[in-house]
């Protein structure tokens, strides 16, 4: 089978494409037939060893796949050959087949494509999670977020105006804009050309949370503009930057200041996350959410779709696709 391996840390362009032998599923494990597999921030910090976790050489990255089940090993009850699937893992999905075990695999959803069903679980699922169970967004709640065309980013601006909240979306040009007020965005702010500190202090609204995927210079801005009681929610550093806060803000706002680690949380409290996707896919069925896939690319274009990612030219999500 091919596969995009990651032999040495680096760039995208160091990823090389190469034949390796089909993985074997072990005991509560099912061989997965790739179709398409979702394109991430972390999996670019992930090749260049910056991420929280850290395979060892060489590997293929990857969290998110969708395909259909070519092989169950023994104890696997709740899937059979020829099922078509979704999956979440931490690394692997840049391959045409990969072993997952049963317990991180979902259905795919009948009339539902794979290119869509690899590109919603993890950012939905994020933004979702920050939203309800680290922020418990109410309807009526004015909602900030930052870095809002990109995967996480759009699907908060949705989620959010799912949740009766008014959102408003920062992003770094006017087509970007675009689609935020697309998918629900009230009040948008193109944060390269204004500044977004004086361009929220001009709202005269403060933010109840806010949603940071991106950190960087726009982050002390954002909690400048929490309103009493405020959540800022932590999800990413797609800047590069992690950013410094004066606490004195915190202290000032009377806001909270939260972390929002999707990955763990999926390990750490299983049953949440579950009801968490059971409640997702049962919106997408419904198309009450429409998750956006600007771009897909061969499989053999890993590299050009990372590198898109760095250079914030991706709306939604970007897909492979194994052909």
């Amino acid at each position: 089978m091919k596969a995009v391996l990651c032999k040495s840390w680096g760039p995208p362009d160091a990823l090389v494409v190469e034949d390796i032998p089909s993985p074997a599923p072990a005991k509560g494990q099912l061989l997965v037939s790739v179709k398409a597999s979702g394109v991430n921030f972390p999996d670019v910090l992930l090749i260049q060893n910056k991420y929280q976790f850290k395979p060892e050489l060489p590997f293929s990255p990857g969290s998110e796949i969708a395909g259909v089940v070519r092989q169950v090993g023994e104890g696997v009850h709740g899937f059979m050959p020829g099922d078509r699937v979704m999956a979440h893992i931490r690394w692997g999905g840049y391959a045409e087949e990969v072993v997952v075990d049963e317990a991180l695999v979902t259905p795919v959803p009948a009339g539902l494509d794979f290119t869509v069903a690899a590109s919603f679980g993890v950012v939905y699922a994020t933004a979702y999670h920050a939203l309800k169970d680290r922020a418990g967004i109410k309807a009526g709640e004015t909602l900030l977020v930052l870095g809002a065309a990109g995967g996480v980013g759009l699907a908060a601006v949705e989620l959010g105006k799912l949740f009766g909240a008014r959102v408003i979306a920062c992003a770094s040009s006017d087509e970007k804009l675009e689609t935020c007020r697309r998918f629900g965005a009230e009040v948008t702010i193109n944060y390269e050309r204004e500044d977004l500190r004086e361009a929220l202090k001009n709202l005269g609204a403060a933010a109840d949370i806010a949603l940071d995927p991106v950190g960087g210079k726009y982050s002390e801005p954002a909690v400048r503009a929490m309103a009493w009681k405020g959540r800022y929610l932590v999800v990413g550093f797609a800047s590069g930057e992690i950013p410094k806060i004066p606490l004195n803000l915190a202290l000032l706002k009377g806001c909270a200041i939260v972390g929002v680690f999707w990955g763990e949380f999926t390990r750490r409290e299983r049953d949440l996350n579950s009801a968490n996707l059971r409640e997702l896919t049962a919106w997408l069925r419904a198309k009450k959410i429409k998750p956006l896939v600007s771009a897909s690319y061969p499989l053999e274009r890993a590299a050009d779709a990372l590198k898109d990612m760095m250079n914030r030219k991706v709306q939604g999500k970007v897909v492979l696709t194994t052909g």
